[in-house]
């Protein structure tokens, strides 16, 4: 009996030094912010009138390792600790070298989402705050619970070209959790494109392709396109985006769904610690059957930030007219203040 003891505390001495050799070592970093906010909207209720102080711890984990073959794997997680914490973004990247990069997007970060607003800000989008909805939702379906495949950087006649592909096979809804199935079999694709110029200038775009249909002969799924140019020298960037939504026709007649139209601009100015930028998107619905088209609502921000050391003071004044697309929300104001340590 001891025998066999003795042999059984051997080998799983032996397992646990094989897993402790290979085990994955993560790294942590975070920040913590706080945010103090007044808003002013006089044709909505008072609860959303006013002013908030409120603070949040932002936690950042990162794996990487190195195959036999020279392919390298990476992994990263951001929670929010915001009241209850959360997953907010967590992607495996697979680098191939020469043949590309593949990465599973649990959680948020496809090559498609990352340009549904390329515009720059020194603290946030124009529309954070001011809408509970991003005016343009490029990529935001197949953003989850995807695939993307990104070519290396191609390098020709002083331009550099990237492109990607992403697949979903479970558009517009969050991942499934581990060893399950989403709740829905609807397909996305998006494609992205990019070329830039040595002088700074960068053209791209991309499109998004859901096959939310209901599988009725006379439907049509849902489509999304987006078009951008940047430009950056030295300490100054500007970028002009555009994006259109061919909202799905989904009831198998000839009516058409609602289609949507966004535009961007925005330009920053960086001088040592110091930055300042200037933006502007507006959105609108167009008329669908008896349903009128909506009226354009328009967001603007002005904000600055200011590094010192791992700290960085943050600041945006914000407005938007017509929010819901009616002049009966009025004209919304917000000013934010943020204080941000990075550790």
């Amino acid at each position: 009996m001891n025998n066999y003891k003795k042999i059984g505390l051997t080998a799983l001495a032996g397992s646990l030094a094989m897993v402790s050799a290979n085990a994955v070592e993560y790294t942590m970093s975070g920040g913590l912010m706080s945010v103090y906010t007044t808003q002013d909207n006089p044709a909505a209720a008072e609860a959303i009138n006013g002013k908030g102080l409120t603070t949040a711890t932002d936690l950042t984990f990162n794996a990487s390792g190195e195959l036999d073959n020279g392919f390298t794997v990476s992994y990263m997680m951001a929670l929010d600790t915001d009241t209850a914490v959360s997953n907010t973004s967590s992607q495996l990247t697979v680098g191939m070298g020469s043949l590309g990069t593949l990465q599973v997007n649990n959680k948020g970060g496809s090559a498609a989402n990352a340009i549904d607003d390329v515009t720059p800000h020194a603290y946030n989008e124009t529309w954070d705050g001011l809408s509970t909805v991003n005016p343009s939702t490029f990529g935001s379906r197949t953003s989850s619970g995807s695939l993307d495949y990104r070519i290396p950087a191609q390098e020709l006649m002083g331009l550099t070209i990237n492109a990607s592909v992403t697949i979903d096979p479970n558009a517009g809804v969050t991942s499934a959790t581990k060893g399950d199935v989403s709740a829905t079999t609807v397909k996305g694709t998006a494609y992205t494109a990019s070329i830039a110029h040595g002088s700074g200038l960068t053209i791209g775009g991309g499109i998004e392709q859901v096959d939310d249909d209901s599988g009725l002969l006379l439907a049509s799924g849902t489509e999304e396109v987006t078009g951008y140019a940047k430009y950056s020298m030295g300490g100054f960037s500007a970028a002009y985006q555009e994006a259109y939504t061919n909202t799905a026709n989904g009831t198998g007649t000839t009516n058409e769904g609602a289609d949507v139209e966004t535009s961007f601009w925005g330009m920053a100015y960086t001088a040592g610690d110091f930055t300042v930028s200037y933006a502007e998107s507006t959105s609108q619905t167009s008329a669908v059957s008896d349903t009128a088209q909506t009226l354009e609502s328009e967001l603007d921000s002005l904000q600055i930030a200011y590094v010192v050391g791992a700290m960085t003071i943050s600041g945006a004044m914000s407005e938007t007219a017509n929010p819901a697309g009616t002049t009966t929300v009025g004209t919304y104001e917000e000013n934010t203040l943020a204080v941000t340590f990075a550790f």
